[in-house]
This record gives C-alpha cells, sequence and structure tokens, in this order.
C-alpha cells in the first residue's frame, strides 16, 4: 500500500471517529475538532493510550464528556486506558500538595520577581475551597452594588415605551384618552426609546497563576449578577464554565462557594485562547457579548502558540462594546505588557488596568462611572 493511500485511510478513520462522537451525543464543536487533528500531527501519537489523551484533553470538557468519549474510542481504535485515581484533598488538610506542571508561582505586586512571565497548560480536576468573606470584603461589595448600576453605560432601547417626550405619538393612548374627554384630544401623548444598561459579560481567569485572586474575582461576579439586568459570566482555565445561575444566590459566601461543584478547572493550567475560542465557537454565547461591555480578568499569561489567543481577542473586541483587560499584574507600577500573550492581544484591548482585589476592583468601577 503506497503512503499517500494509507494517509487517506487513516484520516478517513478519524473522521469517522469524529463523526460518531457526534452521533453518540457528544457535540464537539469545529474548532476543537481541529485542535485534535493539529494535536496529532504536531504530537504524532506513539501508541493507542497516547491518542487518548490527546483527544480526551482536546475533545471532552467534562466527566459526562468523557463517559461518551471512551466507549466510542475503545469501539475505533481498542482498549481504552484506565483513568488515574485522585484522592479528593480535604480542605481541612493544611499539608501542601507537591508542586506540579500546573502550579504556578502565586504572585504579589509587591515581591516583583520572575513571577507572572509563567503559565501552564496542563490540566488536572480538583474541587476548589473558596473560603467566606472578610468584613472589609462585605463592606466593599456593598459600596460595589451601589456603585454598578450607575457604571455600566447605556444604550436606546429597541422597544417603544410611553414618555413625556419623543419623536412618535401615541396613538393607542391618545384614543383612549379622547373617549375619556367626549371625543377631544387634549394633548398628544408620545412614545419614546428609553435607555437601558448594556450587557455586562465577565471572564474570569481561574489558573494557578490567578489563584490568590480567583475569589475575590468570582464574589465581585456576584455582586455584577445580583445588581444588573443583564449580566453573564464565564471562568477558563483548561476549558470554559458558565456560573452565571450558581451566583445568583442571595449570599455571597454560598453563591460562590457552590462553584466548588461547577468550575472543576481551578488552580490549573492556562489554555485562555482554546478557552475564548471555545466561546465564540456558540452562537448563543456569541449574541451576549454583541454590544456588551467585555470584562476578563486575567493576567493574560498563555502557552505554547499565542495566536489563538490573539485572534479571538481581536474577534472579541469586535462584537463588544468595550473590551477591558484586567489584570492584577498590572497594579505593579512597573509593569509592562512584555509576554507574548499580552503584547499580542493589546492593540485589541481598549483599557488595560490593574485589579487584584476588591479594592481595586471597586476603583476601576468608580472610573467606568466617570467615564
Amino acid at each position: 500500500m503506497s503512503e499517500r493511500s494509507l494517509v487517506e485511510r487513516i484520516g478517513d478513520h478519524v473522521h469517522g471517529f469524529l463523526r460518531d462522537l457526534n452521533d453518540q451525543g457528544l457535540r464537539v464543536p469545529v474548532p476543537r475538532q481541529r485542535v485534535f487533528l493539529q494535536a496529532i500531527e504536531a504530537a504524532g501519537p506513539r501508541d493507542a493510550t497516547h491518542l487518548y489523551w490527546l483527544g480526551a484533553a482536546t475533545l471532552t470538557a467534562s466527566p459526562e464528556d468523557l463517559e461518551v468519549y471512551s466507549p466510542t474510542f475503545e469501539r475505533w481504535f481498542g482498549a481504552v486506558p484506565a483513568r488515574p485515581v485522585r484522592e479528593r484533598e480535604s480542605p481541612d488538610d493544611e499539608t501542601p500538595a507537591p508542586r506540579g506542571q500546573g502550579d504556578e508561582a502565586p504572585f504579589t505586586a509587591a515581591t516583583g520577581g520572575e513571577a507572572g512571565l509563567k503559565a501552564s497548560y496542563s490540566e488536572h480536576q480538583r474541587r476548589p475551597v473558596f473560603g467566606p468573606a472578610s468584613e472589609d470584603e462585605r463592606a466593599v461589595l456593598s459600596l460595589l452594588r451601589r456603585e454598578l448600576p450607575g457604571a455600566v453605560p447605556t444604550v436606546r432601547s429597541r422597544r417603544r415605551r410611553p414618555g413625556r417626550r419623543g419623536p412618535w405619538i401615541d396613538l393607542a393612548r391618545a384614543c383612549r384618552e379622547s373617549w375619556r374627554g367626549h371625543g377631544e384630544i387634549v394633548a398628544l401623548p408620545r412614545r419614546t426609546r428609553p435607555r437601558r444598561q448594556r450587557r455586562v459579560l465577565l471572564l474570569i481567569d481561574v489558573s494557578g497563576s490567578m489563584k490568590q485572586h480567583s475569589a475575590a474575582y468570582l464574589r465581585l461576579a456576584h455582586a455584577v449578577v445580583g445588581r444588573l439586568d443583564r449580566a453573564e459570566v464565564f471562568t477558563f482555565g483548561t476549558r470554559l464554565t458558565r456560573v452565571t445561575e450558581p451566583l445568583r444566590a442571595r449570599d455571597v459566601d454560598t453563591a460562590v462557594g457552590s462553584l466548588s461543584e461547577v468550575v472543576l478547572d481551578a488552580e490549573g493550567g492556562t489554555r485562555i485562547g482554546v478557552a475564548l475560542q471555545e466561546f465564540l465557537s456558540n452562537p448563543r454565547h456569541v449574541t451576549v457579548a454583541r454590544g456588551a461591555l467585555v470584562i476578563v480578568l486575567s493576567d493574560g499569561l498563555e502557552r505554547g502558540d499565542c495566536r489563538p489567543m490573539e485572534a479571538a481577542v481581536r474577534r472579541l473586541s469586535l462584537l463588544s462594546h468595550r473590551l477591558l483587560w484586567w489584570s492584577p499584574l498590572a497594579c505593579d507600577p512597573a509593569y509592562r505588557p512584555v509576554t507574548r500573550g499580552m503584547s499580542a492581544v493589546l492593540g485589541s484591548v481598549d483599557a488595560l488596568a490593574g485589579v487584584r482585589d476588591l479594592r481595586t476592583a471597586y476603583a476601576q468601577v468608580q472610573t467606568l462611572g466617570r467615564e
């Protein structure tokens, strides 16, 4: 058999496997299928086990996806390797876990050093533990809830409402009032398009390099969801997770604490470009971003090829009303966006600001209100 015919048969086999995944209910977006094929080309799988984990890392996004992926893979490529068993970590266990590829050195703006220039793309599942908010944080949250409605930019509603002034005559109301006045129209009622808040979209980085700030960012998101009419929140590390509904709980500690059952990639690696492309591949998510105030809370540290991140941020900028990037690294006056990822997306971002806790977030919200 010639080499070309062999390559064609292998390609048909892989594409058949992807079609079977779709038939079994695992609908993988085209960008992620492309990443899977690029991973095969770049890594050159040594055996079926290697190919299995390449597919698991690129084609699945949850344990439920893996339950569909594994038997389908076994039908097409043979035996499935045993999944590693991880011991669940107890929140009370203060023994530090050994540092792996996905554990990042925590960054503190006052310390400087090499932190803030490294990231990882390793993926592992662990349940993060978010402690209760302090009294100071609760006080700042109260200030944020009061400030947020006036800080969000507005847009003219497409629906017309009754108003004291307006370019349109409200004929229905004029007819109703004329009945009361025995056919006399005393004044012409008007209709107008009132202003309404724009959508707000928060994209929160929960990777290992952001673990010191993730809890504060999620508490900020709770205030945004509870106070604004139209707000959506997603987290990303090695995958994308929508967390809007859990954050609707009234108490901030209850809402943020419940995310430990939802956000399974916290304190792990970083794949910003892949997560943002997954967001943009979903038409419903694109509708959320169109014309919205989009705020990305991340240090912008990306591993590997930064072109997917650059392309995704550029498209997100074109869709949104404004795209803001809030980074804990930018709190340091000496910070410069010299990493490949941040330097690539800087031209697509409307503003880069420093936010590392609720106090600095409140200062940025006040800046939005003045603008």
